[in-house]
């Protein structure tokens, strides 16, 4: 393939290929929104399931219920919410849709722990106790149990991680390390975005809006029956969202365009649950380059866009042999193609295939162990700000793991113990063991300890990357010099994965079957974490003429973090429920003073990440039309950007005139008509201010 540069791309043909793009963007949607009405003709003709709606029955429920909900991350097995030791929040359907949150992201910052902040349209830092950025590299993010942690850059592409979001039957977010069952990455962490059966999505529904901020969206989805033993569902989705603003109110030419489609086919047979499912996403993005950081002549001055294309398709397999006994396979393909020009150009597929199996052993031990192969190939084209050596690579993960679950004392005493085994190309082989304990004294109690291990490993662009990262005109230790310097980031293949020891106490009570608590406190304690040596200054000899300083990537720093969570969900009446949550962060890092004007993921965490977030939400049903919900959060300081704390509020007004149909207007960052939340710290982008957004929408079900 030839490689186009800026230095061959005049406006004109610039403006062509944008305009190309957003027709492209345009067909596409149809395309998908034509394919889906066909199919919905199609099958008009058989019989679709009778299911009423479920997204609002969770009001209905006493708190008892909802601690009651089994969650499936923490062992990859279901267990009960109070019977888990690990520290879990669950966000449900009903959460994401009285929330008004039109991204994944954004839903995220309702658990307690988890640092959502939003860099531009598109782009987003997310993490979990800790080390946040563009791409945070200590959180395990699973789609149905598909890991979307790209290899490439350690980190999740959050544009790239969609959904229907009516479509999502709850997000499990597993704060603390969770790699002796997920493996290497899952660090901090472990989010699984967890969507719904076939079954739970028959019948027709369809949802559109639009406003300030949220341009325009609309979605459309079709749920029958191929027979009675087959449920399946199509749906199509897309929607416009605003340009962000610079802090002195320039346009950043970052508006986002996407449209995105899937399907989902699942059967059973006997003790066997078979399921496909795939999706097919495009995005059109742009941004604009922080010239004071990096002032490259070919990037153009009044921004540029971008694309980003991709599928996936998993196949999986269930057979619950027993109440404890069980065989599950999962295999998926995930490809993703982004350009945007002159800064990322690259092709990534991955193949992954998972096996696991749970057995009795004895009366008291309940056994799973499982095997998961994963190969990542990738091609990387040179750009103006990065290269790679070499362009393509395919990098192979071997694993396993095995997982006891003992009753010391039935229904008062478990015991769990586990590692997994993971073999990659970068550090080669890598023990993540995990222990823990769970004491119940009674129904409305319980107390968790864990000691775990697990790492971080290498990247392949911290192997084989080259950056131009910034622009310096003052360093220290160094006198007033004629020209800039640029510091350039290059891979090292003598770096090695961070590591980490943690330590975790938790307790849970329920007051009542209307009020619970859940606490959470950790101590972790990091070693052999990325920082960062010097080269010797050389001069450049192309124009501008500028000084280059070399970077290259260590594993000499260390950190201690500690901190803790509260949550809290009470129910005054039965159709009001308040929730809310504080988390508090302390980070202690120690490395070379210098790195820290360069990495503030690592280096620079302990300034980076906020140390105060609470958050506070009201769901009131004033009556059986008409809903309220409120939703208040606090972030404080990153003093790392002089970004200072911020107090905001999201409101959803819905009225629901008949069964089947729902109007809202949705109000985000009332408190404020703009504010600063992050900085890009992998790319310099240009700084961008959060505005306030208000839209309206109106949704339709027909069973």
């Amino acid at each position: 393939m030839a490689l186009l540069t800026m230095n061959n791309i005049q406006i004109p043909l610039m403006q062509s290929v944008t305009a190309f793009w957003q027709r492209r963007l345009l067909q596409i949607f149809i395309l998908e929104l034509s394919t889906l009405i066909l199919l919905m003709g199609s099958f008009a003709n058989m019989a679709i399931a009778q299911n009423k709606p479920i997204d609002s029955e969770l009001l209905s429920l006493s708190i008892e219920e909802l601690m009651n909900v089994k969650v499936i991350t923490v062992s990859r097995n279901p267990q009960k919410l109070t019977q888990v030791a690990s520290a879990v929040f669950v966000i449900t359907q009903d959460d994401i849709r009285r929330s008004g949150a039109t991204s994944i992201p954004d839903a995220l910052r309702m658990a307690p722990g988890v640092q959502v902040e939003r860099i531009g349209t598109d782009k987003w830092a997310v993490s979990i106790r800790g080390f946040n950025g563009r791409f945070a590299n200590k959180l395990q993010v699973l789609m149905d149990g598909r890991s979307v942690y790209s290899p490439l850059f350690s980190g999740v592409l959050w544009e790239q991680q969609d959904t229907l979001m009516e479509d999502i039957e709850r997000i499990e977010v597993i704060r603390g390390p969770a790699a002796a069952v997920w493996g290497a990455n899952a660090v901090n962490g472990v989010i699984n975005i967890i969507t719904k059966k076939a079954a739970d999505t028959q019948g027709v529904l369809l949802s559109a809006g639009g406003g300030s901020f949220e341009h325009g969206f609309a979605g459309v989805r079709y749920g029958g029956i191929i027979n009675e033993d087959t449920p399946f569902r199509v749906y199509a989705k897309g929607f416009t969202r605003n340009n962000t603003a610079s802090l002195s109110g320039e346009n950043n030419r970052d508006q986002w365009h996407s449209a995105r489609g899937g399907f989902r086919v699942d059967h059973s047979r006997g003790i066997d649950q078979l399921t496909l499912q795939g999706d097919v996403f495009f995005n059109s993005n742009g941004d604009k380059i922080n010239r004071a950081v990096l002032d490259l002549p070919t990037i153009p001055v009044n921004g540029y866009r971008g694309y980003e294309e991709g599928g996936n398709i998993r196949f999986r397999w269930d057979r619950a042999i027993a109440d404890r006994s069980s065989i599950m396979f999962q295999t998926y393909y995930d490809r993703i193609r982004q350009k945007i020009l002159p800064v990322v150009d690259y092709d990534a597929e991955s193949f992954d295939v998972d096996f696991q199996h749970r057995f009795p052993l004895f009366d008291r031990h309940d056994l799973t162990w499982g095997a998961n192969y994963r190969l990542y190939h990738n091609t990387f084209f040179d750009t103006d700000v990065i290269t790679f050596h070499p362009r393509t690579r395919t990098n192979q993960l071997i694993s396993g793991f095995i997982r006891d679950e003992i009753t010391l004392i039935p229904d008062y005493l478990r015991f769990s113990i586990g590692t997994r085994l993971d073999h990659n190309d970068f550090s080669g082989l890598e023990i993540q063991p995990n222990a823990r304990l769970i004491w119940t004294p009674d129904a409305k109690n319980s107390v968790w300890m864990a000691v775990s291990r697990a790492v971080r490993t290498p990247s392949r662009a911290e192997n084989d990357i080259r950056i131009n990262a910034a622009q310096i005109r003052d360093f220290p230790g160094l006198p007033a010099l004629p020209f800039p310097i640029l510091a350039v980031i290059q891979g090292s293949h003598n770096f090695n994965s961070e590591k980490l020891i943690a330590y975790e106490l938790g307790y849970r009570h329920q007051f009542s079957p209307r009020a619970s608590v859940d606490i959470a406190g950790f101590v972790n304690d990091y070693s052999q974490l990325r920082d960062a040596s010097f080269g010797a200054l050389s001069l450049s000899t192309g124009i501008p003429t500028q000084f280059l300083l070399p970077v290259m990537g260590n594993n000499q720093a260390s950190a201690l973090t500690y901190g803790f969570e509260i949550s809290a969900d009470w129910k005054p009446t039965d159709k009001w429920r308040l929730q809310g949550n504080y988390s508090f962060l302390q980070m202690d890092i120690s490395a070379n003073s210098l790195t820290k004007r360069f990495d503030p993921i690592t280096s620079g965490a302990d300034k980076v990440n906020p140390q105060h977030q609470l958050s506070l939400r009201s769901n009131h049903d004033l009556s059986d039309k008409l809903e309220a919900n409120f939703w208040l959060r606090y972030t404080s300081d990153i003093s790392y950007y002089n970004i200072p704390g911020y107090v905001t509020m999201d409101a959803r007004m819905t009225y629901k005139p008949a069964k089947n149909l729902e109007l809202f207007v949705v109000g985000q960052n009332l408190f404020s008509q703009n504010h600063q939340e992050f900085v890009a710290d992998f790319l310099p982008s240009s700084l961008a201010v959060i505005p306030r957004g208000i839209y309206a929408g109106a949704q339709w079900r027909f069973w």
